[in-house]
């Protein structure tokens, strides 16, 4: 037999009004009748229609939190957290919403074809993370995606992403320059004037930031920037191997590297090792992000830490309405140098 909401309310001795108010977590309702509500929901272990209550209602019980790559502990880590901040009381029914990640794999294309799909079903929130691709035509696209979002009633928040211009959404943008400067300023202040910089993709602006910020740090030093001494590449350990391997090519008396993400600097710290190169007493290796594995690697690395999981945490809160959004819809969220034993001052003059 069916269990019905009238039946939940019978045995929770309320109406049937207040158990959909308890189940739909929209309306403040006592702490003890929510109690009793849950309890009933538990007992009868009732399950709320999804489908003909996100028709009733403006929005489903879905928050879609897109990613590039769930694998890359960068996004893993601020997914894990939003999640962490969209369930009910105790993992139980009452207001919960069911996450469901998107994967795409960076591509444009897929990422807006997640956001109609989001759209279709009608969800609560949507949570993106990481940079954005720097294309006008893309741009254009996500912000007329994210505003019919909102208009429906899709509450949007960007987690370690730049703001999207008309877009009603929140952001909460890392700040990818003060981190890049922060960088470069530590090796300069060591006496590093040689230094090899491994950049991420072009088209992201999470690159652009973080390089910005590098140039920023030498401009303001009087130091030259070689462009023959930046190499690009995805964010992964090969591309940090194989663009070490091209700098040490063209500019074989580097004296420190500087790498995209602390995954790039592990490949960067391969590449060095496999050419005889000690780290850092022949060359200094830093990274950015300060992923698990950064103060476990030999030497320890010296990163930029972006409070990721705080964020994401920040952001799943604000997506299900229980944190203020910041004041303008923006906040830049601040990173924090980490000196480990990966740099230290260069042997050659």
């Amino acid at each position: 037999m069916t269990v019905t909401l009238a039946d939940v309310a019978a045995r929770a001795q309320v109406s049937p009004a207040t158990v959909s108010r308890v189940l739909n977590g929209n309306y403040p309702v006592a702490a003890a009748t929510r109690e009793r509500v849950l309890r009933a929901v538990d007992d009868l272990d009732y399950v709320l229609n999804g489908p003909a209550s996100a028709l009733a209602a403006a929005t489903s019980d879905l928050v879609g939190i897109l990613v590039n790559d769930i694998a890359d502990p960068f996004f893993g880590i601020m997914a894990g957290a939003v999640q962490s901040e969209i369930v009910g009381p105790g993992g139980r029914a009452g207001g919960e919403r069911l996450a469901v990640v998107c994967n795409t794999g960076g591509s444009p294309e897929r990422e807006l074809t997640y956001l109609t799909l989001l759209q279709r079903q009608r969800a609560a929130a949507v949570v993106l993370t990481g940079g954005a691709v720097e294309d006008a035509e893309h741009a254009k696209a996500i912000s007329g995606k994210l505003r019919r979002l909102a208009d429906a009633g899709t509450r949007v928040v960007l987690c370690g992403r730049p703001p999207v211009p008309d877009a009603d959404a929140v952001a909460l943008a890392f700040d990818n320059r003060g981190g890049g400067k922060a960088l470069t300023d530590h090796l300069l202040d060591l006496g590093h004037r040689r230094i090899g910089y491994i950049a991420g993709p072009e088209e992201r602006t999470t690159t652009r930031h973080r390089l910005e910020g590098h140039r920023a740090a030498l401009a303001a030093r009087g130091v030259p920037d070689d462009a023959g001494w930046t190499v690009h590449g995805p964010y992964d350990r090969r591309s940090g191997y194989e663009a070490t391997v091209e700098l040490l090519r063209r500019a074989p008396s580097l004296t420190a590297v500087v790498a995209a993400n602390d995954t790039v600097a592990l490949g960067a710290c391969a590449a060095l090792r496999e050419a005889g190169l000690s780290i850092p007493g022949d060359v200094s290796v830093a990274g950015f992000d300060d992923l698990p594995f950064s103060v476990d690697a030999v030497p320890a690395l010296t990163t930029v830490r972006l409070p990721l999981a705080e964020a994401g945490a920040r952001a799943g809160r604000i997506a299900m309405g229980r944190e203020a959004a910041p004041a303008g819809g923006m906040a830049v969220v601040q990173g924090e140098l980490m000196v480990r034993r990966s740099t230290g001052v260069p042997s050659k003059a």
